[in-house]
């Protein structure tokens, strides 16, 4: 080979291997730009051997282009050892999922049994309040069956929502017939939960026994405008607490079926579920401990089948109670025979009315002569004060509740909807 076909030649391979030794820089760095020169080295030196000696370095034997493309090779694997590689992407781990109905022994580990305060009622825990309750949030209703604590610790957590824009009206106005048997839910409630009721009509409950499960007292009940307050209908999960914790995402229709759902109701002493008021497990519990346990799977079955949340104190509450009994099923429905679940309370003995003496013989005397009197000045009554109360939250702000039939604000059926004489009961 000539010398300038050789000066030529060794340029343009300097060139090509200056080339890629550039491109495998910017690719690997160190590395890639080894492994460019060194297969550009194996390739020379394989065409020495194939060429007869000649490469473009010159005339040489076919021993040095195998020497030179096993050094070159030797640079390729070096090079290749050099690159940067790939991270291998982290493992996936699913979480396993936990049934609602998972016993507690599997979620959780069981409660230490505590110490029963000698107080009827826990003492109030202030609970976080949220601004805004998106629908989607809300838990979605399970099947409230088995055993009541496994349920109450796989209730939805989450702060209380405001209060604002409850009313009673919003969950219905009135009692409902909500199993479609011609009578309304109180007159059912008081029919399945009253020893010896009677009754006016098909549906109307005048007179019964109440083994009353939250005072343990035995009491008797009869209807009037003075009496009928004695025994009282409470929603176990209080309306005003089901708005803050889910409800008012509700349909009307919804509302109703909740306001009215035989699972939801008992017939319980007046003063005592007043005293109740819209509290949850975390801020009241019956004074009749015996009834505790009960009382609180009938709340757990209740927020579960409606998919309402529970706050952290109150899901602590619930747990620390039907820790002592965890045997306690949720309560399936609301038909439960009068009584069942309560505590043993002495029902009051039947009293035997006395039959009606004889009336004596009417002996007719000769009538007086009529004396003519002056009469007497009739005293006008003082007119009473025209009152009116948009609803009964109106009536209870100003300390009128209960109304009865001829006070000042009563009216039927717009404040007493199950027409027995008292409004706002």
């Amino acid at each position: 080979m000539s010398d300038l076909i050789r000066r030529k030649s060794t340029w343009i391979g300097a060139a090509i291997a200056a080339v890629l030794v550039i491109m495998g820089a910017a690719t690997g760095g160190v590395g890639g730009a080894l492994v460019m020169l060194g297969m550009f080295g194996v390739a020379s030196g394989l065409w020495g051997v194939v060429a007869l000696g000649r490469t473009w370095i010159g005339p040489t034997r076919r021993l040095h282009g195998v020497i030179a493309a096993g050094a070159a090779l030797a640079v390729v694997i070096a090079g290749g050892s050099m690159l940067p590689r790939a991270a291998e992407p982290a493992p996936v781990v699913e979480r396993p999922t936990v049934a609602a109905s998972a016993s507690p022994s599997a979620s959780a580990a069981p409660a230490p049994t505590p110490t029963e305060s000698a107080t009827p009622s826990p003492t109030p825990t202030a609970d976080p309040v949220e601004t805004e309750v998106p629908a989607e949030d809300a838990p979605a209703p399970v099947a409230a069956t088995g055993p009541a604590l496994a349920a109450a610790q796989a209730l939805g957590v989450k702060g209380r929502a405001p209060r604002t824009g409850y009313d009673r009206d919003l969950f219905g106005s009135g009692w409902k017939d909500p199993d479609r048997s011609g009578c309304d839910a109180r007159n059912d409630i008081l029919a399945r939960d009253l020893a010896g009721a009677t009754f006016r009509g098909p549906c109307t409950v005048m007179t019964g026994s109440l083994a009353d499960p939250y005072s343990g007292q035995a009491i008797a009940f009869e209807r009037g405008e003075t009496t009928s307050q004695a025994v009282q209908i409470d929603h176990v999960v209080a309306l005003s607490d089901a708005w803050q914790k889910g409800a008012q995402s509700w349909t009307d229709e919804q509302r109703v079926a909740f306001a009215n759902d035989p699972l939801n109701l008992l017939a319980v002493d007046g003063p005592t579920n007043a005293a109740k008021s819209d509290g949850d497990t975390a801020t009241w519990l019956p004074p009749n401990k015996a009834f505790r346990c009960a009382y609180v799977a009938r709340q757990v079955a209740v927020k579960a089948s409606y998919g309402l949340w529970v706050t952290s104190a109150e899901q602590d509450a619930m747990v620390r109670v039907l820790t002592t009994c965890p045997d306690e099923q949720l309560p399936s429905g609301g038909e439960v025979a009068p009584g069942a679940a309560y505590a043993q309370v002495a029902q009051p003995a039947p009293v035997e009315q006395a039959p009606d003496p004889e009336p004596a013989p009417v002996v007719e005397e000769p009538a007086p002569a009529p004396v003519v009197e002056e009469p007497a000045p009739v005293e006008q009554a003082p007119a009473q004060e025209n009152v009116y109360y948009a609803n009964c939250d109106a009536v209870r702000a100003a300390g009128a509740a209960p109304l009865h039939a001829g006070e000042p604000g009563y009216e039927t059926p717009r404040l007493d909807r199950d027409g027995d004489g008292i409004a706002c009961e």
